[in-house]
């Protein structure tokens, strides 16, 4: 049976992970917050913790997906945010090359100045702000590092219900559950929304195919298929709960700059190019991953 070393899988992406491999694979799921009872403590900005702590399990892969993803918080705690997702890949790529095993990092579409109306595996980086350059030069430490290496790219994550989810998803529910009849929803942001069940599933096929194909290894966009806005989510959201009740009222970004304060490119759009040259894109579309998502984890249906 092979073994995983799953680093930072208390969030949304490590639930998706653990539902998928849990009962094929042999796991260590960690976290600096063991919020479950299959999660260990395991600090990943502490080298000698995270080295020790691998070394012992004796992995066959380590995939390391922990990160702070608020970008407030990161723009605010600048050093920390650097030292959690920057620094601490480079503990995660000295542990994987001395292991002599495969690195799986998760980078985001945050790397990207939203210039462009969406950005393929080749496109070049141009990251602003604490969040974006940090997980820019976490993937950069990887490429240029890891002997052996998968960086997937996914774009505005949804997953892993109420007790998981921070992200756009959870914070429409969390007003509808509140009774809101007006949901007041950004009309300048475009992007692709990346189920993380979808995500895991994608990784997995991928990690699968380079046992047989070594020059599979490298960077891949990984995002639900269908570009769109959040202005869309929002009205798909609503139209899969049929909740005819409740208002969409269009805003510019300005409207939420006080709480969101940190600028967010004009569009996270990303294409899985490398994906399906290859032949290896599952992703589904992005309505169809809504649905679900909200049927498993909302009981919306």
């Amino acid at each position: 049976m092979r073994r995983f070393y799953i680093s930072g899988c208390g969030g949304m992406l490590g639930e998706a992970f653990y539902a998928l491999f849990k009962d094929e694979f042999s796991l260590k799921c960690t976290d600096i917050d063991v919020n479950e009872k299959w999660l260990s403590h395991c600090d990943v900005r502490d080298f000698q913790e995270y080295h020790e702590d691998v070394g012992n399990f004796k992995p066959d892969y380590l995939f390391h997906l922990a990160a702070h993803t608020d970008l407030e918080y990161c723009e605010l705690n600048q050093d920390d945010a650097f030292i959690t997702n920057a620094l601490s890949v480079e503990n995660a790529v000295y542990i994987a090359n001395e292991l002599d095993i495969p690195l799986f990092y998760v980078s985001t579409a945050g790397i990207f100045n939203g210039k462009k109306d969406a950005y393929d595996d080749w496109d070049i980086p141009s990251p602003s702000g604490a969040y974006g350059r940090s997980k820019h030069i976490g993937e950069i430490i990887v490429r240029k590092n890891a002997r052996t290496h998968l960086i997937c790219r996914p774009g505005w994550m949804m997953g892993g219900g109420p007790k998981k989810d921070k992200k756009f998803v959870q914070k429409l529910m969390v007003q509808i559950k509140a009774g809101k009849k007006t949901l007041h929803i950004v009309n300048d942001k475009l992007g692709t929304p990346t189920y993380t069940r979808d995500f895991a599933k994608n990784v997995m096929f991928l990690l699968e195919e380079t046992l047989m194909r070594r020059e599979l290894w490298g960077l891949y966009n990984m995002v639900c298929e269908g570009q769109t806005s959040r202005l869309e989510v929002a009205k798909e959201l609503l139209e899969i709960l049929g909740r005819k009740d409740i208002r969409i009222i269009e805003v510019s970004s300005d409207y939420f700059k006080k709480e969101y304060f940190v600028p967010r490119p004009e569009s996270e759009r990303l294409i899985n190019r490398k994906l399906k040259l290859r032949g290896l894109n599952i992703m589904r579309n992005w309505k169809v991953a809504l649905r679900e998502y909200l049927e498993d984890y909302y009981d919306a249906m």
